[in-house]
């Protein structure tokens, strides 16, 4: 199944490999937005099937962006995975405490990476 992937992330290197993996391994449709404004109209225009959201981005960081479309009807059903480099246990616990989908610990690996986000959102294709 085509998937429709919304990954924010203000590094272009992660999100090359974030599409690498996701276009090239799993087939799925990427696009890419590089701060949380972006990404708040690209989801009100068209609504994507999940969201990989950084968690520290410049202007307006990820919780907030979160915050944004949880506040909104048409996006508050977009499951967002967060993507951060800060994975201790207590700062795990307190982005998922959020209501997101999951968190993903940077660097991951292009391979294994639509399987991950499969799992944490229950995709079964």
């Amino acid at each position: 199944m085509n998937r429709r992937i919304l990954v924010v992330d203000d590094d272009e290197a992660i999100r090359d490999v974030v599409r690498t993996g996701l276009e090239v391994l799993a087939g799925w449709t990427v696009r890419l937005a590089t701060n949380g404004a972006d990404a708040l109209a690209m989801c009100a225009a068209d609504p994507p099937d999940a969201m990989l959201l950084d968690v520290m981005m410049p202007t307006m960081d990820g919780p907030t962006t979160f915050g944004r479309l949880q506040d909104e009807p048409r996006t508050r059903s977009v499951p967002v995975i967060f993507l951060t480099a800060k994975v201790q246990p207590s700062e795990r616990r307190q982005y998922e405490d959020l209501g997101v989908a999951g968190v993903l610990a940077k660097p991951f690996d292009p391979l294994t990476l639509p399987g991950e986000i499969s799992g944490l959102l229950g995709w079964r294709d």
